[in-house]
């Protein structure tokens, strides 16, 4: 994933990768217990950097059931609200492919800002992070089109919409700030200072807090959305990039430069090791998995939130970066 570093310059700084490219793997190296029911069609949808496909994991077959063919460097993953269409950015094609997430076919291919990064859908609407551009992009959904630039800050790394869709809060990266957009009016009503280099961001269950990765400062902060003000600081493991809140409230960070996923709640939280640089991190709706890519080994892996373990690790495309759920 692309973090700020001071520059002037553009150029992608991606975190280093260890290792080729890896080719495309589409078996299971092992299976979730059946432990957990889930809703019909529940899937995870991986974006592939390293080889411009995103694949998609279905959580009641436990296998692998699709590989989709996107465009150049897939990094971020959003899905609509009842799961049935799915926006994944393509950071050097300056596009977002949208996804019908029953057939795996390609509905549209939206031209967006700079080097879209991020992504995340809030009511009717798309909101893409253009790291280049310093905009985020406003897509409509029913239409495939782009209505809106939003001018946040410098290098907007991740959105996230708050639960009720009123409000999407965005990661400036080269800023270490988070805008604050209220989706109704489609304008920055607040800017809030937080850590080094803000990279993946998450919102609670109730919509009252707000969980910031500060890549830099190899911590989280957690800010209330009422406010918003800045409320704590946690140290987590070292270049944190991703985070997921499950349903219940347990929030997980993906640590890329200590190949561990750190669980917030103790002091120090709960570090659960997992495998080559993990980057992207998502919760399952109800509350019993948690999936995490990693960049460098080309895999993802499946954590038991009971357990707090790696109970499966399913082998993706090469970089997987960003993911998400439907439900």
């Amino acid at each position: 994933m692309s973090f700020g570093n001071g520059a002037t310059t553009i150029p992608r700084s991606r975190w280093p990768r260890a290792g080729g490219v890896l080719a495309v793997l589409l078996a299971v190296a092992s299976a979730c217990p059946v432990a957990h029911a889930y809703p019909a069609r529940v899937q995870v949808f991986v974006a592939n950097s390293g080889s411009d496909t995103v694949t998609v994991y279905d959580t009641r077959m436990q296998e692998v059931v699709a590989t989709v063919r996107v465009g150049r460097s897939p990094v971020g993953v959003g899905a609509a609200p009842g799961g049935d269409r799915v926006y994944v950015t393509n950071e050097l094609a300056d596009t977002v492919s949208v996804i019908d997430a029953r057939t795996y076919a390609t509905l549209a291919t939206v031209p967006v800002g700079l080097h879209p990064f991020g992504v995340a859908v809030a009511g009717s609407h798309a909101y893409v992070t253009n790291f280049g551009a310093d905009t985020v992009s406003v897509i409509d959904t029913a239409t495939n089109t782009v209505v809106r630039q939003i001018p946040v800050g410098r290098f907007p790394h991740s959105p996230a919409a708050s639960p009720d869709g009123r409000r999407v809060y965005v990661t400036n990266n080269g800023a270490a700030t988070v805008s604050v957009i209220d989706a109704g009016s489609d304008q920055v009503v607040a800017t809030l200072p937080v850590g080094r280099f803000p990279a993946g961001i998450a919102t609670s269950p109730a919509g009252d807090r707000v969980y910031v990765a500060a890549t830099g400062a190899n911590s989280v902060n957690a800010i209330s959305a009422t406010g918003p003000t800045l409320m704590t600081t946690q140290p987590v493991g070292q270049v944190p990039m991703g985070v997921a809140v499950t349903p219940r409230g347990q929030v997980y960070v993906a640590n890329a430069g200590s190949d561990t996923v750190s669980l917030l709640g103790r002091n120090p939280p709960t570090a659960i090791p997992v495998q080559d640089e993990p980057e992207g991190v998502a919760a399952a709706p109800d509350t019993s998995y948690v999936f995490v890519t990693n960049s460098a080994s080309g895999s993802m892996s499946v954590i038991d939130t009971a357990t707090n373990t790696v109970v499966a690790t399913v082998p993706v495309g090469s970089e997987p970066e960003g993911l998400a759920v439907t439900s």
